[in-house]
């Protein structure tokens, strides 16, 4: 029943909690019910947009966040708001300039320095989020968190250095940031004289049963016993961490093998080989390439070797696409009736979407390479929308792929990773996903194998700009020279010339490794 008008805080919170609940169509309902009334605030605003956005309606978050900030305009609150909504709809140069104007009111309010640091990472804007991080440790220097954000970002720039003392001073002030011992393990191959692993297996051994410091600190205990040739402590370790992570999920492979068969279901061949719109006209403000495949396969090495060249820049792992796709088929259900309505959208609409917001993002191209690894789920999508737009397709030996990804220590994103089992699961759904698109539209895309980029540097290399249409650079040979920033776990080993030796490491740890072979090979895989 609703209240009397009067105090409208309770109805806030009443919205804020069927938010936390994750109820989102009754927070929108209830936030329209009091937009009509005499409620009608900029916290009502705020909590309106985060419900639409929750339901995927992007244009009416975006109305709820600018209403927001109409209403409040100084409120650094709301005009970060509008700063996410806008750049949810694609309005990337709106949303980026909005925040240039935030960081430079930001003053000497540390917090929101850092906060401004945190969105310019979000939006791929490395050197900014650099720039506003050490603002941030210079107002406030022995802050622990800021100085981890700090070395992160310094990573992605290339500052391998800095990024270690960095790291070793977050651990001095705080030494229950266990996530700076992993991101320090992963900066060097350490040696039998310069290694940690005397350190962490004693704060390790100090950590009670079932803590989630085990999780970073066991990942990197077996990145530097595997440096060191140690390979059954480093798999014990890796095993720990992950299992420990793992429980901490709420995930089911099968979800995801379950979309990715639904996607091959309703991307079949008809709708595929409709008429797409005019290459020339997709491509006129931006020539996209798509750099994709599983994580860890090498899409961080090919995106560095593109934007080598002069006439291509790279966008980082963005989600536009994604975003696009949310905005023209986001509706009631979940992920497999949203494929299905996948298919009825304004395919052109959808590239126009996209373009918009990759050219907000103000790189000069002409090439935007956009290298998000998930974006293989939507080759058909980018083949009806993009027609001129170019794919490559990044692999890698089976048993190398799936035991890369299972020793890394993700961030965000990729839940199967921590399982062996998730992770053969899924290798086989993303197997067929990829068998389905190479029989339905062969020629939208290539396959690159990473092990030939490493056999053949130069000729892999010329395959690559010959696809692209452009001209040979000598820079792109040395892409390790590549001042761009890079913010995947491979951001250190691209600052590297290329390299064999993680082609067979996976061959170390066979007998572990054993009952993921065996799943794969069951299922016709060649694990050899």
């Amino acid at each position: 029943m609703q209240q009397p008008s009067g105090d409208p805080t309770p109805r806030l919170a009443e919205v804020s909690a069927l938010l936390q609940r994750g109820q989102a169509a009754a927070a929108a309902a209830l936030c329209r019910e009091l937009s009509a009334g005499s409620a009608e605030s900029a916290e009502l605003q705020l909590l309106a947009s985060h419900a639409y956005e929750q339901l995927g309606e992007f244009d009416a978050m975006l109305h709820a966040a600018r209403r927001a900030a109409a209403l409040r305009p100084t409120d650094v609150g709301a005009r970060v708001r509008l700063i996410e909504a806008e750049a949810n709809c694609g309005q990337t140069g709106a949303a980026l300039a909005a925040l240039a104007t935030l960081e430079r009111e930001a003053g000497t309010d540390h917090r929101l320095v850092q906060h401004v640091a945190e969105l310019y990472v979000r939006y791929s804007q490395h050197a900014a989020a650099n720039r506003c991080y050490r603002r941030s440790t210079e107002l406030a220097p022995h802050n622990a968190r800021y100085l981890h954000n700090l070395a992160a970002s310094s990573v992605a720039l290339g500052a391998i250095d800095e990024a270690e003392a960095l790291f070793n001073r977050v651990i001095e002030l705080e030494p229950a940031d266990f996530g700076a011992y992993q991101s320090r393990s992963a900066l060097r191959t350490w040696s039998a004289t310069n290694n940690h692993l005397t350190e962490m297996l004693a704060v390790l051994q100090r950590l009670p049963d079932g803590h989630a410091g085990q999780i970073p600190l066991c990942h990197a205990i077996a990145k530097e016993y595997e440096d060191l040739g140690e390979y059954e402590r480093s798999f014990e370790h890796l095993e720990r961490g992950a299992r420990r992570r793992r429980r901490a999920l709420a995930y089911d492979v099968a979800d995801d093998a379950a979309v990715m068969e639904r996607i091959a279901r309703v991307h079949d061949a008809p709708l595929l080989q409709r008429a797409r719109p005019p290459a020339q006209a997709s491509v006129s403000r931006a020539r996209p390439v798509f750099v994709l495949g599983l994580p860890r396969s090498g899409t961080t090495l090919v995106d560095r070797i593109l934007s080598s060249h002069e006439r291509v820049s790279s966008l980082g792992e963005i989600n536009d696409l994604a975003l696009a796709l949310v905005r023209l088929a986001a509706g009631p259900g979940g992920k497999l009736t949203m494929v299905d309505r996948s298919a009825a959208i304004d395919f052109a609409r959808l590239g126009e979407l996209y373009l918009d917001g990759a050219t907000g993002y103000g790189e000069p191209g002409p090439w935007l390479v956009d290298k998000m690894p998930l974006n293989f789920l939507y080759i058909g999508l980018i083949h009806l929308a993009l027609p001129g737009a170019r794919i490559i397709h990044v692999r890698r030996h089976p048993m190398a792929s799936c035991h890369a990804i299972f020793k890394t220590l993700f961030r965000m994103g990729y839940p199967y990773s921590y399982s062996l089992d998730d992770v053969g699961h899924y290798y086989l759904a993303y197997h067929r996903l990829m068998a389905h698109w190479r029989k339905t539209i062969p020629a939208s895309f290539i396959d690159l194998d990473y092990e030939a980029l490493v056999g053949d540097q130069e000729a892999s290399t010329r395959r690559l700009l010959d696809y692209c249409g452009l001209e040979w650079q000598d820079a792109c040979l040395a892409f390790h020279r590549n001042a761009t920033p890079a913010a995947t776990a491979s951001a250190v080993q691209v600052r590297r010339p290329l390299y064999r030796s993680s082609l067979e490491r996976w061959r170390h740890y066979e007998r572990q490794l054993a009952p993921l072979a065996r799943l794969l090979e069951a299922h016709g895989i060649d694990c050899a």
